[in-house]
């Protein structure tokens, strides 16, 4: 708010707040300044792996689309990382899980109806090291599993009524070399190669021009307040032990 205060157009990096309604104070805050560009900066979704999953799972490459299910997990227990101080916003969820239900938003075109979750908190740190959820899209689930004491791994499994996407690494692409995707179909596996891509410079590129030419950032403000939503769901859920409607 600072930044726009001061006239500067801004990228920050996920998640965009705390919670819900930091998010929505801070889209609120935007109509305020309609010259300058604000963007959550999920950088996964600009590489071109997504697009193409993106676009297989349009196109009705793996059917109708059922449900999906990843896992994003590392191992950190220094408590003077910042991102075990729950305080600031430390904690599987903010820092890996978002990503988990982003995607899932982002795959299905749509926000989830309910979510359930389930999270355990350090008992010393007491931010969240291990939390699952599952996301109600009515014709579509979503699970998944994050995690920050737990062995290192990420993959996502995207299903169909015809076949499977299975995208190696969904999240920490690396910069340097070519990633690949599978579409699992009638028994056929296709590998697709996507060029050797850096995420980030993509990402900042997209908002740079949307600041030239003056047009809608690729990610609007709104979907980070929705994935904050759902963020806030899921930990009401696991504290209550019931489905949370959105």
């Amino acid at each position: 708010m600072k930044c726009l205060e001061a006239g500067k157009h801004v990228l920050c990096e996920k998640p965009i707040g705390l919670n819900a309604e930091q998010a929505a104070s801070l889209l609120e805050e935007t109509q305020k300044y309609p010259e300058l560009k604000v963007m959550e900066a999920f950088m996964y979704r600009h590489h071109p792996q997504w697009v193409k999953a993106k676009e297989w799972v349009d196109s009705g490459a793996i059917g109708r689309l059922v449900t999906i299910n990843s896992t994003f997990s590392y191992f950190n227990a220094d408590p003077n990382n910042v991102r075990n101080k729950s305080d600031i916003g430390g904690g599987g969820l903010l820092d890996i899980g978002c990503y988990c239900i982003s995607l899932s938003r982002f795959i299905v075109g749509a926000e989830p109806n309910r979510v359930a979750g389930i999270v355990e908190l350090d008992p010393a740190m007491g931010m969240d090291r291990l939390a699952s959820g599952m996301m109600d899209f009515g014709a579509v689930t979503s699970s998944f599993t994050c995690s920050t004491q737990m062995a290192p791994h990420q993959v996502v499994h995207i299903y169909g009524t015809e076949g499977r996407i299975e995208i190696e690494i969904p999240f920490n692409a690396p910069p340097d070399k070519a990633c690949r995707i599978w579409l699992h179909k009638g028994g056929n596996i296709e590998e697709c190669v996507l060029p050797i891509a850096d995420q980030y410079t993509i990402q900042g590129d997209l908002f740079s021009k949307a600041i030239l030419e003056d047009k809608p950032v690729p990610t609007p403000l709104s979907d980070a307040v929705g994935n904050m939503r759902v963020i806030d769901a899921l930990f009401a859920s696991s504290k209550t032990e019931r489905w949370v409607k959105l």
